[in-house]
Formats: C-alpha cells, structure tokens, sequence
C-alpha cells in the first residue's frame, strides 16, 4: 500500500488577508507592468507594447534620431507645450464664464482674485505663442531635411492639417477675454474671411454669389462680433479644435513609426561610426523560441531594409530625450509667465474702435497684405502657399540629399542666396509702396479687379515664383526650386509680420516707433 502526502495545512484566512495586503503593492505594480521590470530588450519592448500611451512609438530607436541636430526637438516641444495650453486652460475653465456681459468680469477675477490665477493665465498664453512658433519652425526643419519625401508625403499633408489646427486654436482663444485687443483683432480676421466679396462686388455678383458673406456668417453666427460669435468661439476652442487636433495628432505619430521612423541619411550608420560602449547592444537576451520562414515576400513599408543595427531600445533612450524636452519647454513657459503678464485691455466697446486694431501677431503678415487687397491677401495668396506646400512631395521626387539638413543641389549656399532674396525682395516692395503708394493713388479711378491682380503682395509672389523656377533651370532639380521658394516664403513671413507689429500705426500708417504717432 502506497503511502499519500497529506494535504499541505491550509492558512487562517485573516492571515491569508493580511499576507495579500502586504504584497497588493507589487501585485499592482506587476499587472500594471506584466513585462516586468524594463531592463531588458524584451521587457523594454513588452513596456512599449503593453502602454496605451507609448505604443505610438517604436520599439528601437535609431542613433541618428537622437542627435539633437537632427530635429532639435520641435516636434515634442509643440506637443508639450500643448499639454501644457491644455491642462491650464482646463483650470481655466473652472472660473471662465463665456457670456458678453461676465465674460470680461471672469478674466478680472481670474487675473486678480482666483489665487495664482493670473500665473496659469500667463502660462496658458505664452505655451500657447510658443506652439504656433515651435509648429513652423517643426515644418521648416521637415522641409529642409526632405522629410517629406516618400513613403512621407502623407504625413507632411497631415503636418499641414496641424499646422491650421493650431492657428485655429490660437486664434479662436483671443476672443475669449472680451476685451478691446480681443473684440477687434476678431472683427479684423472676419473681415479677411468676409474679403472675397471683394472680388463678387466688383463683378456685381454678390447678391447672388456671396461665399465672403457665408464664411463671415459661419465664424461669427452673426453680421457683428457679439454674443453668437463668443460662444461659437469658446465651443471651438475648449471642444472642437482640441478634439480634432488630438485625433490628427495620433495619426502623424503612428505614420512616423509606420513610415520607418524619422528621415535620416542613406549613410546614417557610418557617419555615427561603432555604437560606443555605453550603448545597449542590438540584442541583450536570447529568444526563448524559434520560428521557421514560411515565405520571403518584397516589402513596401518604410522598414524594409532597416535592421535593429545601430539603434538603441526606445526605453530609456528616446523617453528621456523627449522627457528633457517637455522639462525645458515648460521652464520656458514658467519662466515668460513670471517676466510678462498676458495682456487684457479695457471692456470691449463696439462703439470706440482701436486704432490701429491689430490681427495676433502670426496673423499680422496676412493684415499687412490685406492692407493692399482684403481677397488676395486674406484668401488668395494664402490659399497659394498652401497649395504649394501639399504639392511639393509630389513634385519633388528626387533622392538626393534626403535626411540632409538643406540636402540637395545647391544645399546650404543656395539657401542662404534665397534668403537674401527672399528678405530684400519683401523689403524692397513694402519701401517703394509705402513711400510711393500703389495703383489706387496714381490712377483713383482704376477698377476694383486691377488692385486685386496687381498689388504687391501679388508682385512680391510672383518674384518668388520666377525665382524659384529659375533655381529648377539652373540646378535641373525640383528639390532646389521647393528650397528657394520655401525660403523665400519664409523670408518675406517675417519681414511682413516685422513690419505689421512694430511699424503700422493709427490708420495703418507706417511710422519707425510709436512715439511718432499723433497726438489726440
């Protein structure tokens, strides 16, 4: 007779309870992290994999990706600083009421009562200014190294869609505080979307064609900035506008891991030269299985080609850059928060209006333009530069210089040439108009549609244009005609935006400081 093993004595159940009480801790910490701790590739991989946060990203990443000079860090830092525009404007919300008659009263309160109320204020308006600069900055430094190029092309689209989400966003918030700053930089941007009545008017067409009307209509609900426009504003900029970019925004993160992670050189390996001693290793754990190879099939994503050689587990290394990042951009923005207060001016007065009103100030090339004609400036010339842009990955095709800060024929000496061009052009036109004036003062009783045609925002566009096919004549490349335009563009961004903030006085005049304008 086989003797049994008797039943191991079973525990008291309040020691049992007490038992599971003490190790609930790691058991939390264990299925949260079922990988276990990450200091391994495969658990390093499996903590990428099993967050619903982190999976957008790869699971190694490439040497070159993390060389500073490769992107410097604008795309994260757009990404943080509206984190940060998100999580201050959600506390904003809390003492913010959007109604004409306490909305200005709300603002008072959060600037002068609710405690450091005016601080999260400060810092929502500054990391709001600095996305929009770190946005186009983000497109510049994507433009300049090709990263549009295939399998890129869609994402540099959708690149282009944040970049408007983000002015939207920018824009749709001015009106909120109510006040004179607010009230008429708004009634100016509904003009620009109201100007191609311009263009109807001097067809005689408007009666029966009116899209300037209809757009005017559909961003203020109403023929006058007022209640309607208030809440159709506040909707847009706490729902919509989030919600849409945080869905556009998901997109181009996983088309980046999708397209085969950031653009670098077909030589990026040997340019880094051996991966130092401090680095990880390709592989740091054997396989526990093995898989036999079913079929070889040829490839279409944008990984084929690339081995694990010469990259790095996403975690640590990527985390902490990105991490190092968000921790600069949002000393930056507590930093200017604490230099300068954002602005909120007196009670919003439709009867008294600011002279000069003034549009934000990425707006304020496009109200400079719009000085000469409200159709080409406010729609026209706008509605080219984007075209142009989501036209040029499909234009330029080449492979030359891809990954390459200013890679291409021509690269860094020919962009530094359209620069000039593109600076001494925008100067030259905007001195000659405001010194000599335009067509209106030399012939008072010209048509309507010859300012529209011929004004200089329409001539300095043209300059760029012949330009730019000149650079594709002279250097047989698409890719150094897109760098001369884009450059160009750029340049005379600037110059306009310059101008429109420091040197447009009452009436629109031009005047070298303030101190020159007349005295009431």
């Amino acid at each position: 007779m086989v003797a049994t093993k008797p039943p191991p004595e079973k525990k008291p159940a309040i020691r049992r309870f007490l038992e599971n009480l003490r190790t609930t801790p790691k058991q939390v910490r264990d299925t949260a992290l079922r990988g276990g701790k990450p200091n391994t590739d495969r658990t390093r991989s499996t903590f990428v994999f099993g967050n619903v946060f982190l999976h957008l990203h790869p699971v190694r990443t490439h040497r070159w990706s993390l060389k500073w000079a490769t992107t410097w860090g604008l795309g994260i830092a757009s990404f943080a600083a509206f984190l940060i525009t998100l999580i201050t404007g959600v506390l904003l919300m809390f003492y913010y009421k959007p109604h004409v008659e306490v909305a200005y009263d709300s603002i008072k309160d959060i600037a002068f009562v609710v405690p450091t109320g005016n601080f999260i204020r400060n810092i929502h308006r500054w990391a709001a200014n600095l996305m929009v600069v770190t946005v186009i900055l983000h497109m510049a430094r994507a433009f300049y190294t090709a990263a549009y190029r295939a399998p890129r092309e869609f994402n540099w689209l959708i690149g282009m869609a944040l970049l408007v989400l983000t002015l939207g966003l920018s824009f749709t918030g001015y009106l909120l505080p109510w006040d004179q700053l607010a009230y008429w930089a708004i009634t100016i941007g509904a003009n620009i979307a109201q100007s191609p009545r311009e263009v109807t008017d001097a067809l005689g067409m408007t009666d029966a064609f009116d899209p300037g009307g209809l757009q005017k209509l559909l961003l203020l609900g109403s023929d006058t900035v007022g209640e309607e426009a208030l809440i159709r504003f506040y909707l847009l900029h706490v729902m919509i506008l989030p919600l849409a970019l945080v869905g556009v925004l998901s997109v181009h993160f996983w088309r980046i891991r999708k397209d085969g992670g950031l653009v670098r050189p077909k030589d990026a390996d040997q340019r880094l030269g051996p991966v130092a001693a401090a680095d990880y290793p390709v592989f740091t754990e054997a396989p526990k299985k093995t898989y036999q190879l079913a079929a070889v099939v040829r490839g279409k994503s944008g990984a084929v080609g690339r081995g694990p050689e010469n990259t790095v587990p996403s975690m640590p290394h990527l985390f902490y850059a990105e991490l190092a990042v968000t921790m600069l951009t949002i000393a930056l923005c507590v930093g200017l928060a604490m230099l300068s207060d954002a602005p909120l001016k007196e009670l919003a007065n439709p009867q008294v209006p600011e002279n000069p009103a003034k549009a934000p100030w990425y707006f304020l090339g496009l109200q400079e333009l719009v000085a000469y004609s409200a159709f080409m400036g406010g729609v026209g010339i706008p509605a080219i530069v984007l075209l142009g842009l989501g036209l040029i990955p499909y234009l330029d095709r080449e492979k030359e210089g891809t990954g390459e800060w200013f890679g291409g024929p021509g690269g860094k000496r020919l962009v530094l040439q359209a620069a000039c061009v593109g600076f001494a052009s925008a100067i030259a036109i905007e001195w000659f108009s405001i010194k000599n004036g335009w067509l209106r003062e030399w012939f008072p009783n010209i048509k309507q549609l010859w300012i529209t045609a011929v004004n200089p925002g329409t001539v300095l566009t043209a300059i760029y244009a012949l330009y730019s096919l000149w650079l594709v004549k002279k250097y047989d490349s698409t890719r150094s005609g897109a760098l001369g335009l884009f450059t160009c563009f750029l340049c005379g961004f600037v110059v306009l935006t310059v101008v429109g903030t420091y040197f447009r006085g009452p009436n629109w005049d031009f005047y070298w400081s303030p101190a020159d304008w007349p005295v009431h």
